[in-house]
């Protein structure tokens, strides 16, 4: 493992998709750069900042008192917050809005807030006059470490999470941890289930890290800029080689089939945070794994008793209503697993574990085995 950051420190991790390539600016107050960098990456660009209004309290202000000091004409666009926004209806009230804004195919769109505001607008950028570059300045640990790198965008059908959207990379990504302090204790841990996932999924040394360093991260400083700089450089790293999820991206949902079955269950509310979902998801897959043998029940506890050590749920029983339909229902679940991205012909595939830090993706496993080891869970 490198050293941790300085506090101080501005870290750049680089995304290398050749002539698409883009920066992810990491370190505390870079926001007040975002008016420059723009003005550099897009001289006389018009801008529209898409938020929300949780977060446009805090951060809309600051972010175009930026915008005006580089001479950047901006408009702002206010939804409301959580996954309500990323339907149908939300789409249809941003991209009017940017139409109305006058935004044109050389201006650029600022993705203002959380992995919500981040997928919404950005899915509104992909397709507004056939595709506007856009800008992520992501407001919530989640989204800097994850969802704001990538590309990824969409929304969520009343079937499933993100069944539609498009691959439409962003053009530069500011994460300003200074942003991390307004954050609830709750959505701050949701977000960290994202940071333990790399650990997991592909690097054994940063998960140690974590396990021995966690409380320090979590009260901010050099600690939570080294762990927010190295997922991101693992995202990065991996997003190069498979930008579209051809490949090896796919270890990037280690969590998420489970997870994203758990969120259309609580119907995408708060009872669930995505990062909530993506922990007790990724227990789940690490026991599932120790189920068909490719890991040992101590590594699947290992995982288990690191997420549960930081506060984030870690079993079915954890969930708020456990007991309402869709989440004590081994069918219903299976059901919706069967509209995860990764099915192909109908067939399951998952992301589990051959070790802490080493993750492999595993086609057509049997449906059974799956309904029948969720059913052991449920009885747990």
């Amino acid at each position: 493992m490198t050293a941790p950051l300085k506090a101080s420190d501005t870290t750049v991790v680089n995304v290398a998709l050749d002539d698409r390539a883009y920066d992810i600016v990491i370190g505390r107050d870079v926001l007040t750069s975002l008016g420059t960098r723009i003005a550099a990456l897009r001289p006389g660009a018009r801008t529209a900042i898409v938020t929300d209004k949780t977060v446009a309290r805090h951060w809309l202000e600051p972010t175009e008192a930026s915008l005006a000091t580089a001479g950047i004409a901006t408009a702002r666009i206010i939804v409301d917050e959580g996954e309500g926004s990323k339907t149908y209806a939300g789409l249809e009230k941003v991209s009017e809005a940017l139409i109305a804004a006058r935004i044109e195919r050389n201006d650029l769109v600022i993705a203002l807030g959380g992995g919500v505001v981040g997928d919404l607008a950005g899915f509104a950028a992909a397709i507004l006059r056939r595709g506007v570059d856009f800008v992520q300045v992501p407001t919530s640990l989640l989204a800097q470490v994850d969802s704001s790198v990538g590309g990824k965008t969409g929304i969520n059908s009343p079937q499933g999470k993100n069944l539609l959207g498009a691959f439409h990379q962003p053009v530069l990504v500011i994460a300003d941890t200074a942003v991390l302090d307004t954050l609830s204790p709750r959505q701050f841990r949701a977000g960290y289930a994202e940071v333990a996932k790399y650990g997991v999924l592909g690097d054994e040394a940063f998960f140690a890290w974590l396990e021995s360093n966690h409380s320090e991260a979590f009260k901010g400083g050099a600690a939570r800029e080294h762990a927010i700089a190295t997922s991101c450089r693992a995202k990065a790293a991996i997003v190069a080689r498979d930008e579209r999820e051809n490949g090896d991206r796919a270890l990037l949902n280690l969590g998420h089939t489970f997870g994203h079955a758990l969120e259309a269950a609580t119907g995408f509310s708060d009872r669930l945070f995505h990062g909530e979902g993506v922990a007790i998801g990724m227990v789940l897959a690490a026991e599932f794994s120790a189920s068909l043998g490719m890991i040992s029940q101590g590594e699947a506890a290992r995982v288990a008793r690191h997420l549960a050590e930081v506060g984030l749920p870690t079993k079915l029983q954890d969930i708020a209503g456990f007991a309402q339909e869709g989440l004590a229902d081994a069918d219903a679940l299976m059901t919706l697993m069967a509209q995860d991205k990764k099915v192909r012909r109908g067939k399951l595939t998952f992301i589990l574990l051959e070790a802490v830090g080493r993750a492999a993706i595993v086609k057509d496993v049997d449906p059974k085995r799956v309904r029948d080891f969720l059913q052991s869970k449920l009885k747990a």
